[in-house]
């Protein structure tokens, strides 16, 4: 099989999207009796880790451990990435090590470069510029959550908050998908000029739409799913108390803007969230939250990438084949220890 990574949702189509998805609920239903597969038996992930993080680390290492395989957990300050090893020996060094290799990376160049020279599947756990793993995880979540009579291509999906990393990745899946999608922030924190561009096209090819408001009652008027993140990220600390009063009363997701929406409406956030301020206690524990089936649904969907990345290309020798190599290794041993 030729090598494939898992960088952006931009370079997979809607098909191969959803072929994902499907595996990811085959395996969850498999998960949820108990049946899991042992799909990846003996096989090796390596787990880059730039900054730390609950749901990526324990979903993607439960993961790997359930589907038969084992997970490297690998921090700064244990390997060279990129400081005194370049990028590209890494890559090819881990490449003859282990079977794939996640990255949860602080920029997005590091994941690029790395897969560059990988010889194995790259799988982007999180950058300055996106995080698909999470966005594959909130599709399904939504298709488990859709209003009664309602398909994909039906939902209406509102993001209130700041362009983040998060923002970027679900305004390029839910556009590719031909779903509706819309954004409501002030117009300084609005989803960046290209990013718009990619969804725009994306609406060309699929049929869905997008849009940015500064109207955020308006915006979640025909909402499907509320969707909302973090105000700032890692290196945006000294802004706070500027984006705090940009987005703070108007944009929070309390109950008096959830109460504009329908009431079938669903309330997302991919954790971890700072409660009182881009939404309330109420808002997130309330019937209407779904963000705790949204994080379970991470380890479901880390199963089914590295399924669907790594299955094809492992080996599978026949029992003959396995039980003339232990043998030849035996008889070597007797020989020389017994």
């Amino acid at each position: 099989m030729s090598l494939k990574h898992f960088i952006e949702t931009q370079d997979f189509t809607k098909a191969e999207l959803l072929d994902i998805i499907q595996t990811v609920q085959l395996i969850k239903a498999a998960d949820k009796q108990g049946c899991t597969p042992k799909l990846l038996q003996d096989a090796s992930l390596a787990m880059i880790f730039e900054e730390p993080s609950t749901r990526t680390r324990v979903s993607f290492e439960v993961a790997m451990t359930e589907l038969g395989g084992h997970a490297l957990y690998l921090k700064p300050g244990e390997i060279h990435l990129g400081v005194r090893e370049s990028l590209a020996d890494t890559a090819q060094v881990l490449s003859r090590m282990v079977d794939v290799v996640m990255i949860r990376a602080l920029k997005h160049e590091t994941v690029t470069g790395f897969a560059e020279y990988a010889k194995v599947p790259v799988i982007n756990g999180l950058t300055d510029f996106n995080h698909p793993t999470q966005v594959v995880c909130d599709v399904l979540t939504m298709m488990e959550h859709m209003p009664e009579g309602k398909k994909l291509e039906d939902l209406n999906v509102t993001f209130v908050g700041d362009a983040t990393n998060v923002l970027s990745s679900l305004m390029f899946i839910c556009t590719r998908m031909g779903m509706h999608f819309t954004h409501a922030a002030p117009k300084k924190y609005q989803a960046k000029p290209e990013w718009v561009r990619i969804a725009e096209e994306n609406c060309k090819v699929s049929g869905g739409s997008f849009r940015m408001t500064e109207d955020p009652v308006g915006a979640v008027r025909d909402a499907d799913f509320i969707y909302t993140d973090l105000w700032w990220w890692v290196g945006q600390e000294a802004e706070i108390p500027e984006r705090e009063k940009a987005f703070m009363p108007r944009y929070q997701v309390n109950m008096d803007l959830l109460k504009k929406a329908p009431a079938t409406c669903k309330v997302m956030h991919c954790l971890p969230a700072s409660r009182g301020v881009e939404a309330t206690d109420e808002v997130l524990d309330s019937p209407q939250s779904i963000i705790y089936d949204q994080s379970e649904n991470r380890l479901h969907t880390e199963k089914g990438l590295l399924v669907w990345f790594v299955y094809p290309r492992l080996k599978r020798p026949s029992e003959e084949l396995k039980a003339f190599h232990k043998g030849k290794i035996e008889a070597f041993l007797e020989k020389k220890l017994g």
